[in-house]
Protein backbone atom coordinates (compact mmCIF):
# COMPACT_ATOMS: atom_id res chain seq x y z
CA UNK A 1 0.00 0.00 0.00
CA UNK A 2 2.95 2.26 0.87
CA UNK A 3 4.43 1.70 -2.33
CA UNK A 4 1.14 2.06 -4.48
CA UNK A 5 0.75 5.69 -2.73
CA UNK A 6 4.39 6.25 -4.03
CA UNK A 7 3.57 5.59 -7.76
CA UNK A 8 0.15 7.68 -7.30
CA UNK A 9 2.39 10.41 -6.07
CA UNK A 10 5.36 9.68 -8.52
CA UNK A 11 2.30 9.65 -11.51
CA UNK A 12 1.05 13.08 -10.59
CA UNK A 13 4.10 15.10 -10.87
CA UNK A 14 6.21 12.97 -13.96
CA UNK A 15 8.25 11.30 -11.54
CA UNK A 16 9.95 7.75 -11.25
CA UNK A 17 8.75 5.77 -8.40
CA UNK A 18 12.01 5.76 -6.27
CA UNK A 19 12.31 9.64 -6.56
CA UNK A 20 9.35 9.79 -4.26
CA UNK A 21 10.85 10.18 -0.50
CA UNK A 22 8.14 10.36 2.65
CA UNK A 23 8.07 13.39 5.06
CA UNK A 24 6.11 14.73 7.02
CA UNK A 25 5.03 17.56 4.86
CA UNK A 26 6.52 20.46 2.93
CA UNK A 27 8.17 22.19 5.78
CA UNK A 28 10.22 19.16 6.61
CA UNK A 29 10.81 18.77 2.97
CA UNK A 30 11.98 22.18 2.41
CA UNK A 31 14.35 21.36 5.54
CA UNK A 32 15.88 18.36 4.11
CA UNK A 33 16.27 19.59 0.58
CA UNK A 34 18.32 22.77 1.73
CA UNK A 35 20.08 21.61 4.81
CA UNK A 36 20.55 18.63 3.22
CA UNK A 37 22.65 19.70 -0.04
CA UNK A 38 24.53 22.38 1.93
CA UNK A 39 25.78 19.97 4.70
CA UNK A 40 26.54 17.30 1.45
CA UNK A 41 28.45 19.62 -0.53
CA UNK A 42 31.56 20.05 1.34
CA UNK A 43 31.90 23.46 1.15
CA UNK A 44 30.07 26.26 1.51
CA UNK A 45 27.79 27.34 -1.24
CA UNK A 46 25.68 30.61 -2.12
CA UNK A 47 21.99 30.16 -1.91
CA UNK A 48 19.41 31.78 -3.93
CA UNK A 49 15.67 32.29 -2.39
CA UNK A 50 12.93 34.77 -3.09
CA UNK A 51 11.37 37.43 -0.63
CA UNK A 52 8.30 36.09 -0.99
CA UNK A 53 8.51 32.38 -0.11
CA UNK A 54 7.04 30.48 2.77
CA UNK A 55 8.49 30.85 6.38
CA UNK A 56 9.46 27.08 6.03
CA UNK A 57 12.04 28.14 3.73
CA UNK A 58 12.82 31.69 4.76
CA UNK A 59 13.71 30.60 8.42
CA UNK A 60 15.69 27.70 7.32
CA UNK A 61 17.72 30.23 5.15
CA UNK A 62 18.17 32.36 8.14
CA UNK A 63 19.37 29.45 10.16
CA UNK A 64 22.08 28.95 7.41
CA UNK A 65 23.15 32.33 7.02
CA UNK A 66 23.71 32.19 10.97
CA UNK A 67 25.92 28.81 10.22
CA UNK A 68 27.92 31.20 7.96
CA UNK A 69 26.11 30.13 4.61
CA UNK A 70 25.03 33.40 2.53
CA UNK A 71 21.75 33.88 1.22
CA UNK A 72 20.69 36.25 -1.69
CA UNK A 73 16.91 36.76 -1.50
CA UNK A 74 15.26 37.81 -5.13
CA UNK A 75 12.59 40.14 -5.08
CA UNK A 76 9.33 40.04 -6.84
CA UNK A 77 7.98 42.19 -9.51
CA UNK A 78 4.80 44.19 -8.52
CA UNK A 79 2.74 41.57 -9.20
CA UNK A 80 4.60 38.95 -6.97
CA UNK A 81 6.32 37.57 -10.22
CA UNK A 82 9.71 36.09 -9.87
CA UNK A 83 11.58 36.50 -13.09
CA UNK A 84 13.95 34.95 -15.22
CA UNK A 85 16.04 38.21 -15.17
CA UNK A 86 15.88 38.40 -11.28
CA UNK A 87 17.05 34.82 -10.46
CA UNK A 88 20.01 35.28 -13.51
CA UNK A 89 21.02 38.45 -11.68
CA UNK A 90 21.43 36.61 -8.29
CA UNK A 91 23.21 34.02 -9.60
CA UNK A 92 26.93 33.53 -8.73
CA UNK A 93 29.73 31.36 -9.30
CA UNK A 94 29.66 29.87 -5.99
CA UNK A 95 26.13 29.36 -6.28
CA UNK A 96 24.79 25.50 -4.93
CA UNK A 97 21.10 25.80 -4.70
CA UNK A 98 17.79 28.08 -5.66
CA UNK A 99 14.74 27.55 -3.96
CA UNK A 100 11.87 28.82 -5.60
CA UNK A 101 8.05 28.17 -4.77
CA UNK A 102 6.10 27.07 -7.93
CA UNK A 103 2.95 28.73 -6.72
CA UNK A 104 2.91 31.69 -3.92
CA UNK A 105 0.27 30.29 -0.70
CA UNK A 106 -0.64 34.31 -0.14
CA UNK A 107 -1.70 35.58 -3.80
CA UNK A 108 -1.27 32.91 -5.87
CA UNK A 109 1.26 34.06 -8.31
CA UNK A 110 3.36 31.24 -10.54
CA UNK A 111 6.82 31.14 -11.26
CA UNK A 112 7.75 30.01 -14.38
CA UNK A 113 10.29 27.45 -13.12
CA UNK A 114 10.46 25.74 -16.57
CA UNK A 115 12.16 29.16 -17.73
CA UNK A 116 14.40 29.58 -14.69
CA UNK A 117 15.80 26.28 -14.64
CA UNK A 118 18.20 26.02 -17.65
CA UNK A 119 19.50 29.04 -16.03
CA UNK A 120 20.41 27.51 -12.51
CA UNK A 121 21.86 24.80 -14.53
CA UNK A 122 23.67 26.75 -16.67
CA UNK A 123 25.00 28.38 -13.30
CA UNK A 124 26.32 24.78 -12.47
CA UNK A 125 23.34 25.26 -9.66
CA UNK A 126 20.10 22.51 -8.35
CA UNK A 127 16.53 23.62 -8.48
CA UNK A 128 14.69 22.83 -5.50
CA UNK A 129 10.82 24.09 -5.85
CA UNK A 130 8.43 24.33 -2.91
CA UNK A 131 5.08 23.02 -4.29
CA UNK A 132 3.11 22.94 -1.46
CA UNK A 133 0.55 25.48 -2.81
CA UNK A 134 0.62 24.31 -6.21
CA UNK A 135 -0.23 20.19 -6.15
CA UNK A 136 -3.26 19.06 -7.64
CA UNK A 137 -4.59 23.16 -8.90
CA UNK A 138 -1.55 22.94 -11.84
CA UNK A 139 0.41 20.30 -14.17
CA UNK A 140 3.32 19.50 -12.70
CA UNK A 141 6.00 17.61 -14.99
CA UNK A 142 9.13 17.59 -13.42
CA UNK A 143 11.54 15.86 -15.84
CA UNK A 144 10.05 18.88 -18.41
CA UNK A 145 10.54 21.26 -16.32
CA UNK A 146 14.02 20.49 -14.83
CA UNK A 147 13.37 20.06 -10.91
CA UNK A 148 16.01 18.77 -8.62
CA UNK A 149 14.32 18.76 -5.27
CA UNK A 150 10.85 19.25 -4.87
CA UNK A 151 8.54 19.80 -1.69
CA UNK A 152 4.85 18.57 -0.82
CA UNK A 153 2.38 18.46 1.52
CA UNK A 154 -0.63 16.14 1.34
CA UNK A 155 -2.88 18.24 3.29
CA UNK A 156 -2.94 21.22 0.44
CA UNK A 157 -4.38 18.43 -1.97
CA UNK A 158 -7.31 17.06 0.09
CA UNK A 159 -5.22 14.35 1.76
CA UNK A 160 -4.14 13.88 5.84
CA UNK A 161 -2.16 16.30 7.82
CA UNK A 162 1.07 15.63 8.72
CA UNK A 163 2.33 13.86 5.78
CA UNK A 164 4.41 14.85 2.82
CA UNK A 165 7.16 13.94 0.63
CA UNK A 166 9.85 15.32 -0.78
CA UNK A 167 11.04 14.34 -4.86
CA UNK A 168 14.55 14.02 -5.33
CA UNK A 169 15.92 13.99 -8.81
CA UNK A 170 17.68 9.94 -8.69
CA UNK A 171 20.95 11.98 -10.67
CA UNK A 172 21.31 14.14 -7.27
CA UNK A 173 20.25 11.67 -4.66
CA UNK A 174 23.84 11.74 -3.72
CA UNK A 175 24.11 15.38 -3.19
CA UNK A 176 21.67 15.29 -0.46
CA UNK A 177 22.44 14.29 3.72
CA UNK A 178 19.88 13.27 5.39
CA UNK A 179 18.05 14.85 8.40
CA UNK A 180 17.01 12.20 10.55
CA UNK A 181 19.13 9.54 11.57
CA UNK A 182 18.08 5.91 12.60
CA UNK A 183 17.09 3.07 10.31
CA UNK A 184 18.37 4.11 7.10
CA UNK A 185 14.28 4.26 5.76
CA UNK A 186 13.42 6.10 2.34
CA UNK A 187 16.68 5.60 0.56
CA UNK A 188 18.83 6.37 4.05
CA UNK A 189 17.60 9.62 3.19
CA UNK A 190 14.71 9.97 6.22
CA UNK A 191 14.96 7.47 8.79
CA UNK A 192 11.53 6.70 10.87
CA UNK A 193 8.86 4.29 10.71
CA UNK A 194 6.34 4.77 8.30
CA UNK A 195 2.88 6.37 8.82
CA UNK A 196 0.81 3.78 6.53
CA UNK A 197 -2.62 5.78 6.68
CA UNK A 198 -1.02 8.99 6.07
CA UNK A 199 0.78 8.32 3.17
CA UNK A 200 -2.10 5.52 1.81
CA UNK A 201 -4.42 9.07 2.25
CA UNK A 202 -1.57 11.27 0.63
CA UNK A 203 -1.68 8.66 -2.13
CA UNK A 204 -5.14 8.37 -2.73
CA UNK A 205 -5.24 12.21 -2.75
CA UNK A 206 -3.09 12.27 -5.42
CA UNK A 207 -4.80 10.17 -7.57
CA UNK A 208 -7.82 11.83 -7.02
CA UNK A 209 -6.19 15.10 -8.24
CA UNK A 210 -4.88 13.75 -11.36
CA UNK A 211 -8.75 12.25 -12.31
CA UNK A 212 -10.45 15.55 -11.42
CA UNK A 213 -7.41 18.25 -11.90
CA UNK A 214 -8.86 19.76 -15.61
CA UNK A 215 -12.32 19.87 -14.39
CA UNK A 216 -11.41 21.57 -10.40
CA UNK A 217 -9.27 24.02 -12.38
CA UNK A 218 -12.11 25.16 -14.67
CA UNK A 219 -15.04 25.10 -12.19
CA UNK A 220 -12.75 26.97 -9.91
CA UNK A 221 -11.73 29.69 -12.88
CA UNK A 222 -15.58 30.62 -13.21
CA UNK A 223 -16.00 30.83 -9.62
CA UNK A 224 -12.77 33.25 -9.47
CA UNK A 225 -14.33 35.06 -11.98
CA UNK A 226 -18.12 35.47 -10.69
CA UNK A 227 -16.20 36.50 -7.19
CA UNK A 228 -14.22 39.33 -9.19
CA UNK A 229 -17.23 40.39 -11.43
CA UNK A 230 -19.09 40.94 -8.36
CA UNK A 231 -16.50 42.42 -5.36
CA UNK A 232 -14.79 44.55 -7.87
CA UNK A 233 -17.37 46.56 -8.55
CA UNK A 234 -17.32 47.83 -5.31
CA UNK A 235 -15.93 51.27 -5.03
CA UNK A 236 -12.45 50.49 -2.77
CA UNK A 237 -12.09 47.15 -3.76
CA UNK A 238 -8.60 46.41 -6.21
CA UNK A 239 -6.97 43.16 -6.79
CA UNK A 240 -3.14 42.89 -5.46
CA UNK A 241 -1.69 41.12 -8.61
CA UNK A 242 -2.95 41.32 -12.04
CA UNK A 243 -4.85 39.01 -13.97
CA UNK A 244 -2.62 36.08 -15.69
CA UNK A 245 -0.38 35.73 -13.40
CA UNK A 246 -1.85 33.97 -10.88
CA UNK A 247 -4.27 30.58 -10.14
CA UNK A 248 -7.90 31.35 -9.88
CA UNK A 249 -7.71 29.20 -6.31
CA UNK A 250 -5.94 32.15 -4.37
CA UNK A 251 -7.04 35.60 -4.51
CA UNK A 252 -5.72 38.71 -2.71
CA UNK A 253 -8.18 41.41 -2.81
CA UNK A 254 -7.71 44.79 -1.21
CA UNK A 255 -10.22 47.11 0.48
CA UNK A 256 -9.00 50.73 0.21
CA UNK A 257 -11.70 51.72 2.71
CA UNK A 258 -11.17 53.93 5.87
CA UNK A 259 -12.60 51.75 8.79
CA UNK A 260 -11.70 48.13 7.74
CA UNK A 261 -9.98 45.25 9.40
CA UNK A 262 -10.36 41.78 7.77
CA UNK A 263 -11.56 40.52 11.23
CA UNK A 264 -14.41 42.67 10.21
CA UNK A 265 -15.62 39.63 7.85
CA UNK A 266 -14.48 37.24 10.42
CA UNK A 267 -17.79 36.38 11.73
CA UNK A 268 -19.15 35.00 7.98
CA UNK A 269 -16.18 33.92 5.81
CA UNK A 270 -13.19 32.22 6.44
CA UNK A 271 -10.61 34.53 4.84
CA UNK A 272 -7.29 35.78 6.24
CA UNK A 273 -4.92 39.25 5.47
CA UNK A 274 -1.84 36.11 5.62
CA UNK A 275 -1.03 32.82 5.47
CA UNK A 276 -2.04 30.43 8.30
CA UNK A 277 1.36 30.06 9.57
CA UNK A 278 1.88 33.83 10.03
CA UNK A 279 -1.89 34.55 11.17
CA UNK A 280 -1.16 34.48 14.77
CA UNK A 281 2.07 36.86 14.85
CA UNK A 282 -0.08 39.62 14.06
CA UNK A 283 2.57 41.34 11.68
CA UNK A 284 2.21 42.23 8.71
CA UNK A 285 2.66 39.93 5.60
CA UNK A 286 6.34 39.37 4.45
CA UNK A 287 4.55 38.86 1.13
CA UNK A 288 2.85 41.89 0.55
CA UNK A 289 5.62 43.91 1.97
CA UNK A 290 7.67 42.47 -0.98
CA UNK A 291 5.43 43.38 -4.08
CA UNK A 292 5.54 46.69 -2.48
CA UNK A 293 2.10 47.20 -0.05
CA UNK A 294 2.99 49.81 2.51
CA UNK A 295 1.77 48.34 6.24
CA UNK A 296 -1.75 50.09 5.61
CA UNK A 297 -2.36 48.94 2.36
CA UNK A 298 -1.42 45.25 3.77
CA UNK A 299 -3.31 45.46 6.45
CA UNK A 300 -6.51 46.13 4.51
CA UNK A 301 -5.85 42.99 2.48
CA UNK A 302 -7.67 39.66 2.51
CA UNK A 303 -7.15 36.49 1.10
CA UNK A 304 -9.62 34.65 -0.32
CA UNK A 305 -9.32 30.88 -1.44
CA UNK A 306 -12.08 28.98 -3.24
CA UNK A 307 -11.44 25.16 -3.74
CA UNK A 308 -12.72 21.62 -4.97
CA UNK A 309 -15.93 21.99 -2.57
CA UNK A 310 -16.75 25.93 -3.09
CA UNK A 311 -20.09 26.35 -4.58
CA UNK A 312 -21.90 29.18 -6.28
CA UNK A 313 -24.04 30.15 -3.36
CA UNK A 314 -20.46 30.31 -1.14
CA UNK A 315 -19.43 32.93 -4.15
CA UNK A 316 -22.92 34.69 -3.75
CA UNK A 317 -22.61 34.92 -0.11
CA UNK A 318 -19.08 36.08 -0.08
CA UNK A 319 -19.60 38.94 -2.57
CA UNK A 320 -22.69 40.02 -0.21
CA UNK A 321 -20.86 39.76 2.81
CA UNK A 322 -18.00 41.97 1.66
CA UNK A 323 -20.68 44.30 -0.10
CA UNK A 324 -21.73 44.82 3.91
CA UNK A 325 -18.68 45.71 5.22
CA UNK A 326 -17.78 47.60 2.44
CA UNK A 327 -20.80 49.95 2.73
CA UNK A 328 -19.54 50.52 6.26
CA UNK A 329 -16.58 52.24 5.44
CA UNK A 330 -15.33 55.34 3.76
CA UNK A 331 -13.61 55.10 0.74
CA UNK A 332 -9.25 55.97 0.89
CA UNK A 333 -8.48 58.86 -1.21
Amino acid sequence: MVEKAREQVALLIGARVDEIIWTSGATESNNLALKGFVEASGTVPHIVTSRMEHKAILDTAASLEQRGFLVTYVAPDQSGVITTAAVSAALRPDTGIVSLMLVNNEIGTITDIAAIAPIVHAAGALLHVDAAQALGKTPIDVKAMGIDFMSMSAHKVYGPKGIGALYVAREVATRLAPQMHGGGHEGGLRSGTLATHQIVGMGTACAIAMAEMETDTARISALSERLLDGVLAFDGVEKNVRDGVHLPHTLSLRIDRGGFFPFMLAADLAISSTSACSSASGAVSHVLSAIGLDEQAAARTIRVSLGRFTTERDVDRAITCIRQVVDQCLVVQ
